[in-house]
C-alpha cells in the first residue's frame, strides 16, 4: 500500500525502529564521482602528504534561502549565534528538536544580503524548508537536490582542495599569491579565466579551500587545478576515500534525525514524504532498542557544544540549557584491535556463518550506523561511523561514550554485526555477531586536525 507521508508510513509500521532497520537503502551514496582515480590508499595519503582534490558537486543537497526574514528563520532553528554573522562568512548550522536532540547539521553560506545557501545532507534542509513554508516567513527557498535524486544538472560545481601543498597549487592555478582568507570566510579566486568563490576551509586539519561557481564552468576550473597541481603531487580523490575524511577530522556525518515521535514533530512528519531521507534511510548495527529516542544525540554529544549560544531564542533552547550542566556522554575516537579485525576477516575463509564483513576503507553498511560499545559487559556508548585510515594505519570509529570511560587509553569492546544473523537490508549478509576490542583515543584522531580545530 502506498503512503503519502512519513507519518502515515510510521503509523503503518507500528515502530520507527523496525521501518528503518529494514529499509532497503544502504549507506549514504556518493554518486557520479569515480570510486578511485588511482587507489584509495594513495588518495588518503594525498590530503596528509601532498594535495587532494575532492569533487563535492554531487552528494550534497543545496537549499537557497532568501528574503527579509531568511536570517530570522535560520536564527530560530539554529543553535548557533548570528550576532556577528556577515556576508562572505560561513558556519556549521546545527538544528535541534524541541527536546534538544539534533535533527541535522549543514554548512551555511552567507552569500549576499538576505541570501543564504545551506549545503549538506538533507535533514537540516528539510526542517528549514518546512518551517519556512508553514511559519509565515517573508522568505523563499529554492532547492537543488543531490545528483542521486536530481534528473538535471546541478546549479553549482563544488570542489575542495586540501593538503600541505594546497597553497602552492592554488597560487599556480591563479597565477598570483592566494588571498589571506580567515577560516570560514570567503573571497574570490580567478581560475581558468573564471571567477570562483572560495571558502577558507580545513579538512582533517590541513590547509585548503572549498571552491564553487556556475555548474557549466566546473570542468574548466577542475582541469586547471589538476594541471597546476601535477608538480605538487595532487591527486583527485574518489568516492571510496572521500567519506573517510570524517574519521580523521572527527565529524559525525550521520546522526539519526530526531523527528520520529512526539506531537510537536507530528506536523513535520506529515509534511515529509515517503521518499524523503528520513523515510528511506536505513538504521544498522549491533545496538538495538525498540525506542527510537535511544538513537537520538545531543549537540554536546556530537561535539557541537561550543556552537550552542543562548543569546537568541531557538527551537530546543530550554532543553539545551538544562543539558549544558548535565552532560553524561562525549565524543571520542575508538581504535579497533588489529588482531580482532584480522580474525573477523579470516572468517571469510572457513565454512559456516562468517562474522560481519568489514569493508575498506569505509565499513558502514547502513545510512545510520549504530554499534554498541561495552565495558565489563554493560553498554557504555554507541559507535556511529567506522572505517580505515591509511594515514594512521588504523581501523577507527567515531563514538559517543559515558564520560567516565572517555579518557584516552581506556579499553572497551565494540560489538560488530546485527542481531538474529542480520536484518533484511541487502547490504547485510547472514552472519554472527562478534566482539572487537578497542582503545579510546582523542577526537579528532589526526594530530593535525586536533591542532587546527583547537579554539583560539
Amino acid at each position: 500500500m502506498g503512503y503519502l507521508s512519513l507519518e502515515d508510513a510510521l503509523q503503518a509500521a507500528g515502530n520507527p525502529v523496525e521501518r528503518l532497520r529494514n529499509s532497503q537503502i544502504g549507506p549514504y551514496a556518493f554518486p557520479v564521482v569515480r570510486p578511485e582515480f588511482t587507489n584509495w590508499r594513495d588518495e588518503q595519503r594525498a590530503w596528509k602528504e601532498s594535495c587532494a582534490l575532492f569533487d563535492q558537486s554531487h552528494h550534497m543537497t543545496d537549499l537557497y534561502i532568501q528574503g527579509p526574514d531568511a536570517l530570522r528563520l535560520l536564527s530560530y532553528l539554529g543553535v548557533n549565534s548570528y550576532k556577528t554573522f556577515k556576508v562572505n562568512q560561513a558556519k556549521q548550522f546545527v538544528a535541534c528538536n524541541h527536546n534538544g536532540y539534533v535533527i541535522g547539521d549543514a554548512i551555511l553560506f552567507y552569500l549576499d544580503e538576505n541570501k543564504f545557501n545551506l549545503v549538506g545532507r538533507p535533514p537540516a534542509h528539510n526542517w528549514v524548508q518546512y518551517n519556512l513554508e508553514t511559519g509565515g516567513y517573508n522568505a523563499s527557498a529554492e532547492r537543488d537536490e543531490r545528483s542521486a535524486v536530481n534528473q538535471g544538472r546541478r546549479k553549482v560545481f563544488r570542489y575542495q582542495i586540501q593538503g600541505p601543498h594546497a597553497l602552492r597549487v592554488m597560487e599556480k592555478a591563479t597565477g598570483k599569491p592566494a588571498p589571506d582568507i580567515r577560516f570560514f570566510h570567503m573571497d574570490v579566486f580567478t581560475i581558468a579565466g573564471r571567477n570562483v568563490r572560495a571558502l577558507r576551509h580545513g579538512m582533517v586539519g590541513q590547509p585548503g579551500w572549498e571552491l564553487f561557481g556556475p555548474w557549466e564552468e566546473g570542468d574548466a576550473v577542475r582541469d586547471a587545478i589538476v594541471k597546476a597541481g601535477q608538480e605538487f603531487g595532487i591527486r583527485q580523490v574518489g568516492s571510496r576515500a572521500y567519506p573517510t575524511t570524517c574519521l580523521e577530522s572527527g565529524w559525525v556525518p550521520s546522526p539519526l534525525p530526531a523527528i520520529y515521535v512526539g506531537d510537536e514533530m507530528k506536523g513535520y512528519r506529515q509534511w515529509l514524504t515517503t521518499k524523503s531521507y528520513e523515510a528511506t534511510a536505513s538504521l544498522g548495527g549491533s545496538f538495538y532498542s525498540d525506542d527510537i529516542t535511544d538513537y537520538y544525540l545531543t549537540p554536546y554529544e556530537l561535539g557541537y557544544g561550543p556552537f550552542v549560544k543562548f543569546d537568541h531564542e531557538f527551537v530546543g533552547r530550554a532543553a539545551l540549557e538544562t543539558m549544558a550542566d548535565n552532560q553524561r556522554r562525549k565524543k571520542v575516537t575508538l581504535v579497533w584491535n588489529s588482531e580482532d579485525i584480522a580474525r573477523v576477516l579470516r572468517s571469510l575463509f572457513r565454512a559456516g556463518d562468517i562474522e560481519k564483513y568489514i569493508d575498506l576503507p569505509l565499513a558502514n553498511y547502513s545510512t545510520l550506523p549504530f554499534d554498541k560499545v561495552l565495558k565489563d559487559g554493560q553498554i557504555i556508548g554507541l559507535s556511529t561511523y567506522s572505517g580505515y585510515t591509511y594515514n594512521e594505519r588504523a581501523m577507527i570509529s567515531l563514538a559517543i561514550v559515558d564520560i567516565k570511560h572517555s579518557e584516552p587509553g581506556s579499553e572497551v569492546t565494540l560489538v560488530w554485526g546485527e542481531e538474529g544473523r542480520g536484518s533484511s537490508k541487502p547490504t547485510v549478509e547472514r552472519h554472527k555477531q562478534t566482539e572487537i576490542r578497542a582503545t579510546v583515543a582523542a577526537v579528532p584522531y589526526a594530530e593535525a586536525a586536533r591542532v587546527a580545530y583547537r579554539p583560539h
